[in-house]
């Protein structure tokens, strides 16, 4: 009685595990080894003819020349741009004199079986054949068309290879469909392939994967190029286990902009979703400090811009400072404005946290030219409302981004603490700021450390708030203190008013607590060392008055009289 392989796999059943090679399914069963059977007639059932064409010029073999990521990333390149107006890869048939077997594709892959079987060779020359091709994928059929023939006197070399079907479409669903297709084709013992010498060894090492569930390969070029087999054939497992290997060995800046500009198909799988993800977290670790690295930062291509900009812990002065690199990096990368618009609008706009903005930058994007105008109203506008927002609000909105690829509402760990200010012009010119500091931010500040706000304006003047741990006057304790400086340095005076004031319990309103008068120059700071009159300790307490859910709430008032 003949069976088909229809009747021998379920495709219920047979598709690949979520489990890496080694794991244990929820059975607590482990993949099971068939490396006994890989490329052994007496457990096959069909036989694989590979025919490998030579690549196009400079392309080079997998492996040869490529001792680095580097030379890696280089052929890949040239590989990608000289192949993407052919297929990846063809399967293909032999027609035969009394049977024409039709071929067909599955997701751009043509291929056909044929009838009689073939001598058992490691490696045979290519013969002429001609070709017909059905696809599936996209409903297209060719048949007896001779500009489908293959020019057999590129083929270098043929090998075969003997496989079970069902191992294979247990492990790829590209096997799977191609076995079990309902066609008389899925029924026939040969089934030929045909790639590019370079995707000769990764395609060996797949199918042996698929076997055996281990890989012989240990080097990071030679790992890459079995993912990327890997993906075509849809072998997620052997991904999941290209990934681990690869995340165990020394991470680059080299390697981790690798990995990130892998095809999209690549980098879209779940199987090397934590591959990405450690790369981002490299580089967002190496490059958390802008400052040091400003050159370099501002050559990274965009995927490594991405990666250190959507990072939370990012140490930089303010997000105004984002804003200006972001804007100095697309005009470098982006010389056009079409482009720098668009590259705005759909991925670097949403690495600039806009409601962490000062006002005053809030106004130059507005008029910025790199922006579509839509686009600029937008952020401004969401920027303002999250800006009114009471602080318990804000962490909310902060808090529902939790699980966000990209955080609008978290605050970074910016030097210069965002502030609110409220301006007025009549009757005098004045100004409002909020200043608000979570208790851990000040139990840091002991034993001598300070705290600075970002900048604000009154008449066309800088100032700053500074908080310190300090001792007191006769220097007998620690205090919390708050001062008010001047950024503009020379012999710019300037006559100001100002009150401090914080809210505490139980009314939870401002109090105020110092009030002054002081004649402004560039660089001097003036406060109360001592703010609220009691040692660190008691501010400090758990039961102290001037912490709101954690949070202590200052506020100061700056009033120019002329």
């Amino acid at each position: 009685m003949r069976v088909t392989n229809a009747d021998l796999i379920d495709p219920l059943t047979i598709m690949d595990s979520d489990f890496s090679p080694g794991e244990t399914s929820g059975s607590g069963s482990v993949d099971p080894d068939f490396g006994f059977a890989f490329d052994d007639s007496n457990f096959s059932d069909r036989i694989l003819r590979i025919e490998i064409m030579p690549d196009l010029p400079e392309t080079k073999s997998d492996g040869d020349g490529c001792s680095s990521i580097a030379d890696w990333a280089r052929n890949r390149k040239r590989r990608r741009e000289d192949f993407k107006k052919e297929n990846d890869f063809i399967v293909q048939s032999e027609e035969q004199i009394l049977n024409c077997n039709m071929p067909y594709t599955v997701d751009g892959v043509t291929y056909v079986n044929q009838d009689e079987e073939p001598m058992s060779i490691a490696e045979e020359s290519p013969s002429d054949v001609g070709l017909n091709s059905f696809q599936i994928g996209n409903d297209t059929i060719y048949n007896n068309d001779s500009s489908r023939n293959v020019d057999c006197s590129k083929i270098l070399r043929v090998k075969t290879i003997h496989i079970s079907s069902p191992i294979l479409a247990a492990k790829s669903p590209f096997f799977y469909k191609l076995f079990s297709n309902g066609m008389k084709e899925s029924e026939q013992r040969h089934v030929t392939l045909q790639i590019h010498a370079s995707e000769e060894t990764a395609l060996l090492d797949l199918l042996n994967f698929m076997y055996s569930n281990t890989l012989s390969t240990t080097t990071p070029t030679a790992l890459l190029d079995v993912l990327m087999a890997a993906d075509k054939f849809e072998v997620a497992s052997c991904m999941r286990h290209c990934s681990r290997l690869l995340r165990n060995l020394p991470m680059t800046c080299e390697s981790a902009l690798l990995y990130l500009d892998l095809p999209s198909s690549v980098l879209m799988a779940d199987a090397v979703q934590p591959l990405t993800d450690a790369a981002k977290q490299f580089l967002a670790e190496r490059y958390k400090d802008i400052t040091k690295f400003q050159e370099e930062i501002l050559n990274l291509p965009l995927a490594g811009i991405e990666a250190v900009f959507s990072s939370d812990g990012l140490q930089v002065a303010s997000e105004d400072a984002v804003y200006d690199f972001v804007l100095k990096w697309a005009r470098t990368h982006y010389p056009r404005l079409e482009e720098r618009r668009v590259i705005f609008a759909t991925r670097l706009s949403r690495l600039i946290r806009f409601p962490y903005l000062t006002c005053r930058k809030l106004k130059k994007v507005l008029t910025c030219i790199d922006f579509d105008p839509e686009l600029s109203s937008k952020v401004v506008l969401e920027s303002l409302f999250f800006k009114a927002e009471t602080p318990y609000r804000q962490r909310a909105l902060a808090a529902e981004e939790a699980s966000a690829t990209h955080h609008r509402f978290v605050e970074r760990a910016y030097k210069y603490r965002p502030v609110k200010v409220v301006e007025f012009e009549l009757p005098w010119k004045q100004c409002v700021v909020y200043l608000d500091l979570k208790r851990e931010e000040c139990a840091h500040l002991f034993p001598a450390g300070r705290v600075y706000s970002q900048a604000f304006h009154l008449g066309g003047q800088g100032f700053f708030l500074s908080a310190h741990c300090n001792m007191d006057q006769q220097s007998s304790f620690h205090c919390f203190g708050l001062f008010l400086g001047m950024q503009e340095r020379g012999s710019v005076t300037f006559a100001v008013d100002y009150e401090f004031a914080a809210r505490s319990k139980p009314t939870k309103d401002f109090v105020s607590k110092y009030k002054g008068n002081y004649i402004f120059t560039g660089g001097k700071a003036v406060g109360y060392r001592n703010l609220f009159g009691i040692p660190w300790t008691a501010f400090m307490a758990d039961d102290s008055i001037y912490f709101i859910d954690d949070i202590l709430h200052l506020r100061a008032e700056l009033t120019i009289r002329q």
